[in-house]
């Protein structure tokens, strides 16, 4: 084993890169003889070169109001060919039910009528958007672009945590991260045959261009951003100048006839695609907030007169609801006829007057969730917490216990850190990026694995100080001769005999 692997110890959870102490999982050994040659105080030095070099390209992210490099750990995160395909087929799975539901919500609604789940869960929802019942983008696309949250729980099956279907973020850290670890450690790659990430902007672009209205001959697109001191102000620009298309804010537009036009230095031009990222509520004040200054007024009657797309759609929010994701299994069996590929995690639903009582007993025992959370804020993980934290999130759950659901505790997967000048292990968690273009869902090989940094956390938002890994898909011709041996499951917190907890969980690890 390498040098700088001798005082790493595994945690108590799923290892990444080895099956056992000093035993490399199959994709990991040429990674390993690669890294043999170096120490510690020389990833640290180039650790500290990329740091500063991601400074100077802006590859940066704003934490606790500090424009801070996002912190890339250079030991790379490793698929194979064969979890690939799963995932790859597990997310399409996913997305493409994800569209199902949406085009139903905002349309006729036959899941409510067939008893899948009751409309209160959708119309009760902060994301759901009546302003755009109705509204049918050109070619049938809401979910544009998605980016599909799994962890590797404690028998090293994937699981799908979280769907982030409005505006889904931190692609462009994939492409720098890929960039950066190529000119950083050009040896790496010399012996893996890693997918490359390079094509994504193309396929966004295509996938933009094929959701314009059918008159559009040449489509038109552009990127809407909130401007300069927006955290992923970084990514739109760097997503627009890939594509070929034109970042602009809000006052760059202008909507006249139920037409977006865009002010340029020849004049208004017509634009077919808005790629927004911006909220709903901030993207069109006639509809939505009234004081919003840095959307344009009238887009959503331009989308409705079906003369412009938006991606992704408005109302998408209401598919990232987490109480939904309590639903994923039964409607992916009624949309798509199909088992889930990919299990979520246990979770429960704290509208249901049962399983509310049964959750608040086991407060210390359980993950709490704002449904409408984003960027890990307001988790409270119960094992972690102290008797105060508990106490007020007691109240605010027994006050608006619809706003809350609960899972049970997973100890996400490790993988090897550089702290300091050691290595030591870290939980992580996959945001694979998935792709529709109308016709099929292409998903980005590699996605960002994010890092929590801190020893024992499970956060791992950058918005929470985490950092990311160098995410390598290999190609089929290294497909490793085996399979790993799972270690042990934890033990899975179950309701008491008898109760009437109606919760959700997918298949088991080998019934996939």
């Amino acid at each position: 084993m390498a040098d700088i692997f001798d005082s790493y110890q595994l945690a108590e959870a799923w290892d990444e890169m080895f099956e056992r102490p000093g035993v490399p999982r199959a994709p990991y050994q040429a990674l390993l003889a690669a890294l043999q040659p170096l120490d510690t105080s020389e990833l640290r030095y180039r650790a500290d070169q990329m740091a500063s070099v991601f400074t100077d390209r802006g590859v940066t992210f704003d934490y606790a109001g500090e424009e801070r490099p996002f912190p890339l750990d250079l030991i790379p995160r490793i698929i194979d060919a064969v979890e690939w395909d799963l995932i790859a087929r597990g997310v399409r799975q996913r997305v493409l039910a994800l569209e199902a539901f949406l085009a139903d919500v905002y349309g006729p609604g036959q899941a409510f009528a067939d008893g899948v789940l009751p409309w209160r869960v959708v119309f009760s929802s902060q994301q759901f958007r009546r302003e755009v019942v109705g509204l049918t983008p050109p070619n049938g696309v809401r979910v544009h672009i998605a980016g599909i949250d799994l962890i590797r729980d404690e028998r090293g099956a994937f699981r799908v945590l979280e769907d982030n279907v409005r505006i889904p973020s931190g692609v462009s850290y994939v492409v720098e991260n890929r960039l950066a670890m190529t000119r950083t450690f050009p040896a790496l790659f010399a012996e893996q045959h890693v997918n490359p990430v390079d094509e994504y902007p193309a396929r966004l672009l295509a996938a933009l261009r094929a959701a314009a209205p059918p008159q559009a001959r040449d489509p038109m697109v552009v990127v809407l951003t909130p401007g300069v001191y927006n955290a992923a102000y970084f990514e739109h620009t760097l997503l627009a100048r890939l594509m070929g298309v034109e970042l602009v804010e809000g006052r760059d537009l202008v909507c006249s006839g139920n037409q977006v036009f865009v002010r340029t230095t020849q004049g208004d031009q017509p634009v077919d695609v808005i790629y927004r990222r911006i909220d709903d509520d901030y993207l069109d004040p006639l509809h939505f907030l009234p004081g919003s200054v840095i959307g344009c007024p009238g887009i959503i009657n331009a989308a409705r007169a079906g003369n412009v797309t938006i991606a992704n759609a408005v109302g998408n929010g209401v598919a990232d609801d987490k109480l939904l994701y309590t639903y994923m299994p039964e409607l992916i069996r009624y949309y798509m006829g199909e088992e889930p590929l990919l299990p979520s995690v246990e979770s429960y639903r704290l509208d249901e007057p049962d399983v509310l009582d049964w959750v608040l007993g086991r407060l210390d025992q359980l993950v709490l969730k704002p449904v409408d959370g984003a960027g890990g804020s307001g988790i409270v993980i119960g094992p972690h917490a102290d008797e105060r934290t508990l106490e007020v999130l007691r109240a605010q759950v027994m006050a608006q216990p619809r706003s809350w659901m609960a899972q049970r505790p997973v100890a996400l997967s490790t993988s090897p850190v550089l702290i300091g000048e050691r290595l030591a292990p870290r939980h992580i968690d996959l945001r694979p990026f998935a792709v529709n273009d109308g016709s099929d869902v292409w998903l980005l090989p590699g996605g960002l694995t994010r890092v929590a940094l801190q020893e024992g956390a499970l956060v791992v938002n950058s918005s929470q100080g985490g950092g990311s890994k160098d995410t390598w898909v290999l190609a089929d011709d290294q497909r490793p001769a085996a399979a790993s041996t799972p270690r042990e499951m934890a033990p899975v917190l179950r309701a008491p005999e008898g109760a009437t907890i109606r919760r959700q969980s997918g298949p088991k690890s080998g019934e996939q």
